[in-house]
């Protein structure tokens, strides 16, 4: 296909009125379609048909040591659950906090902690204006906590092997840079992994800040599209041999396994890390839904039943994913006015479109009824300094509302290059 960055001004206008007129049919379409957030699909939801038919009746509601999980306690999580998701994240069952559903409320909960009585540096909140490190694009949800607290947030661009160290350890000099979010593995939205020299460079950083903490958000740690997985070296075993394992909390859940609504949530951390947490947590809570911690101990009573199960989940992600790119070259491909990435797991694609164009694209679609996610959120404060970046979340629509809504992404993408290329003939 011949590139829009070479054509004649007549040849821009030619084909400026053939795409507009795509761009009216689909509009006169009335679609619905939705690629906005990373949710499974029912195909997926379906997997786990009949998780709490695991307790109760015939089988009971005693844990492997003999707890009632309909009663108090169990601060830490059931055992069975804590070693397994040891065997996600590579560290020891006494390591691991087992929660409700949502990781994000355990990070949410960590820097509440930080801001109101610290890690043993005194709280953040009485230390000045804060900061954290945000490698962008990045987990909009992220940032959404940052911008809650008013921490201030720098933004850290992405490398071919993950965010840029060199700038992360310039800016770790500064006493009030306080953490760092982290998507390490297929991250949201790039799907990239970070490399192990990467990994190596931020388990021996020495921040100036005695309470800097790293919030390592392995959401994808086994969210694999095919057989090959990317590899990710072990945070915490990097961190140990730098005498830093306390500068890292690490978060997964099973939210995109099981039911996004009704999971189990965890955090790993060092033994002063999880003393901290519990001293916190006593106050807080008087336990987790044991009960559904013990149903899901039950449907994946070992490693391998899990990783079983995520092979279910790619079967049904991958040729959504490829429906997408095979709609994206078809459509874009040689015109030379966006890239995307080709992940390898993870629930996302990153599109960059020509500058000063993300957020046209957006309005093009909500016009003729495709909802994406709003350009810019996936950048600190909302604001993406090139408008350029849009983030793709292919699970939740079938394979053939996929690709239709990725050829009108498309046709808004062609329209809103060619409003700028002639614009500044």
């Amino acid at each position: 296909m011949s590139s829009y960055l070479s054509m004649s001004k007549e040849a821009l206008k030619t084909e400026f009125e053939s795409v507009k007129r795509e761009f009216e049919e689909v509009k006169n379409a009335s679609l619905v379609l939705d690629m906005s957030r990373g949710k499974p699909g029912a195909d997926q939801l379906d997997l786990v048909d009949g998780l709490l038919s695991y307790v109760g009746g015939d089988k009971g509601y005693k844990s492997e040591n003999g707890t009632d999980c309909r009663n108090y306690g169990g601060l830490d999580g059931l055992a069975e659950v804590k070693r397994l998701f040891g065997q996600v994240l590579g560290m020891n069952p006494e390591n691991i906090i087992c929660s409700n559903n949502a990781s994000l409320n355990l990070m949410f909960d960590i820097i509440t902690q930080g801001m109101v009585t610290g890690f043993g540096q005194g709280p953040w909140l009485n230390q000045g204006k804060i900061k954290f490190l945000c490698p962008a694009p990045g987990y909009d949800r992220h940032f959404g906590i940052c911008e809650y607290f008013g921490i201030e947030m720098i933004t850290v661009k992405y490398t071919n092997n993950g965010p840029d160290m060199d700038a992360i350890e310039e800016l770790v000099k500064d006493p009030l840079v306080k953490g760092m979010w982290c998507v390490p593995k297929y991250s949201n939205p790039l799907g990239l992994t970070y490399s192990d020299e990467t990994v190596k460079r931020i388990a021996s950083l020495k921040p100036a800040a005695k309470d800097f903490r790293i919030m390592w958000d392995n959401a994808y740690v086994i969210h694999d599209l095919y057989d090959e997985s990317d590899s990710l070296l072990n945070i915490y075993e990097e961190c140990k041999k730098h005498s830093n394992e306390d500068m890292v909390f690490q978060f997964t859940s099973t939210s995109k396994i099981t039911y996004p609504g009704s999971g189990v949530a965890a955090v790993a951390a060092s033994d002063l890390n999880i003393k901290l947490l519990k001293s916190r947590m006593t106050v807080q809570t008087i336990g987790p839904n044991k009960i559904n911690q013990l149903a899901h101990a039950r449907m994946f009573p070992t490693y391998e039943a899990l990783l079983s199960q995520m092979k279910k989940h790619s079967d049904i992600l991958r040729p959504k994913f490829e429906a997408c790119l095979k709609r994206f070259e078809e459509a874009l491909g040689g015109k030379e006015i966006a890239t995307w990435t080709r992940p390898r797991g993870g629930y996302f694609i990153s599109m960059e479109v020509l500058p000063c164009c993300a957020k046209r694209v957006g309005e093009l679609c909500k016009e003729v009824g495709l909802i994406i996610t709003t350009p810019g959120a996936t950048f600190p404060y909302g604001k993406d300094p090139d408008d350029s970046n849009l983030r793709i979340a292919p699970s939740f629509p079938s394979v053939d509302e996929l690709d239709l809504a990725a050829k009108v992404l498309c046709i808004a993408v062609k329209y809103a290059a060619l409003e700028k290329l002639l614009k500044n003939i």
